[in-house]
């Protein structure tokens, strides 16, 4: 018998997937969390072979709690977001898989069994956008200025913050929007947090 913890704080969702794998005659639900953090104690309480988890949940979001959970059992990320940074993430957690929810009921069950066999399972449009040139383009530098940015920082602030002069935060600036392809600040930050590049 497979046993396996839910995080997702989505309430309807969680008694959804609990309910479709229960109907499943290896599997077995032994806990449900709504958060991170639940998630973690649910794990040490019941051991599972697997965790499923959500990835945006209060307290601790599901890549907070892969990392922590390393090693104490297979961890299944199942989110809505096929982003590349999250992906980047979700691997050097080590987690067993990726899945997306829109993907066919099915496909869950079967992937938790290809993952109890040894397999690791990542949805296919991840695997693309991972390794179709969807790196981040940004040095840690520029990155540095663009997370000042979206904190609400102006020039002044920034150059204050990193010691330079507003000269060279408005030239990392301009090249931050250049290599992103985008026109202003705003612009700059929803990219950069679509692609999931942001700590």
């Amino acid at each position: 018998m497979i046993t396996i913890v839910i995080a997702e704080d989505q309430r309807m969702l969680l008694g959804a997937l609990a309910s479709l794998l229960d109907l499943e005659d290896d599997m077995k639900v032994v806990g449900r969390a709504a958060n991170g953090e639940e998630a973690i104690a649910l794990v040490e309480k019941h051991q599972p072979d697997v965790c499923i988890m959500d990835i945006e949940m209060p307290a601790k979001s599901g890549l907070e709690a892969a990392e922590e959970l390393k090693g104490k059992c297979k961890v299944i990320i199942l989110t809505t977001f096929a982003r590349a940074g999250y992906f980047e993430r979700a691997i050097k957690a080590g987690v067993s898989g990726y899945l997306l929810k829109d993907s066919p009921s099915e496909e869950l069950a079967s992937s938790i069994r290809s993952i109890m066999s040894g397999r690791k399972i990542y949805a296919s449009e991840l695997m693309d956008e991972a390794y179709g040139g969807g790196d981040n383009p940004l040095t840690e530098r520029e990155k540095e200025v663009l997370e000042l940015v979206a904190d609400g920082k102006n020039t002044k602030e920034i150059a204050n913050e990193l010691f330079l002069t507003t000269g060279t935060v408005r030239n990392y600036i301009s090249v931050i929007l250049d290599k992103l392809g985008v026109s202003n600040r705003i612009e700059a930050i929803t990219r950069f947090k679509e692609k999931g590049w942001f700590k």
